[in-house]
């Protein structure tokens, strides 16, 4: 393993721990923004400022070479009222680092700070900070402000704790790594009508349960068992009727996941054909909407290899698994990964009472024991690709 400077690490457990107390939300991340912006600054890395409203790069370059690599931390925080006791809880109620993304950022300014003073690589380093990366916005954002036309980033590459995981293992894969998340609204409306009457109108509860039903064929009979898993599931079916009177109107809302944007297309298309269909021959209307909230998160080939590499030369080879099975889970660093060639991999934040609590959960708190691991991993993965 890269060995880091004590002191180092322990400036890393402050700023983390800083980070956690002071969390912000989606792109309401002026505070954390200048404290990134003023480390990055102080050890003497060019930062620039407002990339996709509150996000930032800092620039550092060593040598006289022309490649480049992007680096990715998230800064966001979520609406989630923490629950645990220790002295660095958050301070700002309603709000917490319940996905370990003071972690993130902390990790790589660790890794800013011993490249800046090292600087033994020959390129360029982009440190990505971005806003807003549970909502699935942050990253676009930056993207449409100009993050890969102002800066020549050749790859990037995206980092994440995983409790449950051992701490000190990492696990990756190329190709597709976490699934899209989708929601759809199917609004059908009928001719409501007195309940014991029903013959007058069109009930739109019989047409809203058909569909519901016939959305479950579409994993089961329009997608490959092999190729293209998917999940679909109907989550609300809300009408406007009441005891004795049948609704004029059904929405059915829900989620959908998977990992290709093939798959992603298929099932867009096939869900409102299904609609249409049921409600043309009821005699319904309808309205539908698809919104897609995050793509699959899709690694390259060969970008995946030099993650795997660099976490094997850090961590050990028997702590690296490189064909993990996909997760469910969403990540808007896919965004990223359609522009440019990359790879998001995912670091263990232990199994036991430090690092084992879920994320999202208000009880987590990111172990500070892997900030080390993390931020050696990047550094190393900086010298590999910036040799």
């Amino acid at each position: 393993m890269s060995q880091l400077d004590p002191q180092l690490i322990a400036s890393m457990t402050e700023w983390r721990r800083h980070l956690h107390r002071y969390p912000e939300c989606g792109f309401e991340v002026e505070q954390t923004a200048d404290f990134i912006a003023d480390k990055l600054a102080s050890f003497g890395i060019e930062v620039v400022r407002n990339i996709g409203n509150t996000g930032l790069v800092g620039i550092l370059r060593g040598g006289d070479g022309e490649a480049s690599i992007g680096l990715r931390a998230d800064m966001d925080a979520l609406h989630i009222h923490e629950q645990n006791s220790f002295e660095h809880r958050s301070c700002h109620d309603g709000k917490m680092h319940a996905c370990g993304h003071d972690g993130h950022s902390a990790m790589l300014l660790g890794a800013a700070a011993q490249l800046a003073e090292s600087r033994d690589f020959n390129g360029t380093v982009y440190f990505i900070f971005q806003p807003d990366e549970e909502h699935g916005k942050g990253a676009q954002a930056m993207i449409d402000d100009g993050l890969f036309e102002r800066f020549q980033i050749d790859a990037v590459y995206g980092l994440h704790n995983l409790p449950g995981l051992p701490e000190g293992t990492f696990t990756v894969r190329p190709g597709s790594l976490m699934a899209s998340e989708s929601s759809f609204e199917i609004e059908i409306n009928g001719i409501g009508g007195h309940a014991a009457m029903p013959h007058m109108g069109v009930d739109p509860i019989v047409v809203g349960s058909q569909v519901v039903l016939a959305l479950q064929t579409l994993v089961s009979r329009n997608l490959s068992a092999i190729h293209e898993t998917a999940v679909v599931s109907a989550t609300e079916f809300v009408t406007n009727g009441t005891v004795n009177v049948i609704p004029s109107q059904v929405v059915i809302k829900g989620d959908c996941r998977c990992f290709t944007e093939a798959t992603l297309a298929k099932l867009e298309q096939r869900m409102e054909a299904i609609v249409a269909g049921i409600c043309a021959a009821a005699g319904a209307q309808y309205r539908f909407e698809f919104i897609n909230t995050f793509y699959p998160t899709v690694n390259s080939a060969t970008e995946t290899e030099q993650a795997i590499h660099a976490a094997q030369q850090v961590l050990g080879a028997d702590n690296v698994n490189g064909s993990c099975d996909p997760f469910t889970i969403s990540e808007d660093f896919s965004s990223m990964l359609r522009v440019k060639p990359g790879c998001y991999g995912l670091l263990g934040n232990g199994v036991d009472s430090v690092g084992g609590c879920a994320l999202h959960n208000p009880n987590y708190d990111f172990n500070d024991r892997i900030l080390p691991l993390g931020a050696a991993y990047w550094i190393q993965l900086v010298r590999n690709q910036l040799a």
